[in-house]
């Protein structure tokens, strides 16, 4: 599967090793959802599908239930979402995705993380040049005629449908859209009754940096460091398969 396989799996499985780090999360984009949407996921679908995700990695449905309650309380805290871009050690990009009640905390913590590991944050928009928001949906294939379904899907905005492993090894299918078909797709699969076991907007790289292994695991140090942050919802970065 190459190097960078690698590392993200041994990434996700140390990221994941808490399920309250994920829930938590999770927990986040369900407040977002609600404010933005109301707490009907029939009617909201963002928040449709931060509950169809948090079912996918086994969030407790009372623990779902409880979040959007409190989330419709006027006493909730309110995040903010902010991208904060910049460079690991030896060239490679790091793009970070929070959700935070204290951006100046927010924004303290992640320069630190930068700073300690030689690496180097950036200004906004510094790296549009090598991420793309996607529209990403994963899904169980199954024995389904990938060629056939490809047809299928272009009016739901279909860009790319490929099949890689996941982290437990089994083949997954994955569909990538423009971000402004999201919603597009969505419907599409529901329609299809494709039941997927994600569905997010994420930040996809589109050049690629080489590095060796030594290399890799100095990216790694400051990596970690964010995705222990209780502010960081997402880490994208462009090393090189």
């Amino acid at each position: 599967m190459g190097r960078a396989f690698e590392f993200r799996k041994e990434r996700k499985f140390k990221r994941w090793a808490k399920m309250a780090v994920q829930f938590t999360r999770l927990g986040k984009e369900i407040v977002m959802a609600v404010k933005s949407g109301g707490p009907n996921p029939e009617t909201n679908s963002a928040l449709r599908t931060v509950v169809q995700n948090a079912k996918a990695v086994n969030m407790p449905k009372d623990r779902v239930e409880a979040a959007i309650k409190r989330a419709s309380s006027k006493d909730s805290s309110n995040y903010e979402e902010i991208v904060y871009e910049g460079y690991a050690p030896h060239g490679v990009a790091v793009l970070v995705e929070t959700a935070t009640d204290n951006t100046n905390r927010t924004v303290a913590n992640v320069r630190s993380y930068f700073t300690k590991t030689n690496g180097a944050l950036g200004k906004t928009g510094s790296l549009d040049f090598i991420f793309t928001r996607k529209a990403v949906f994963r899904f169980d294939p199954g024995e389904r005629d990938l060629e056939e379904l490809e047809l299928e899907l272009i009016d739901g905005g279909l860009e790319d449908l490929f099949v890689e492993a996941n982290e437990e090894g089994n083949a997954e299918a994955v569909i990538h859209t423009a971000y402004e078909d999201f919603g597009k797709m969505q419907k599409t699969l529901e329609e299809m009754g494709i039941e997927t076991k994600s569905a997010k907007l994420e930040r996809v790289a589109q050049s690629f940096k080489e590095v060796t292994e030594e290399q890799a695991a100095d990216v790694m140090k400051l990596i970690d460091k964010l995705e222990e942050d209780d502010d960081v919802q997402a880490v994208y970065y462009n090393i090189a398969e």
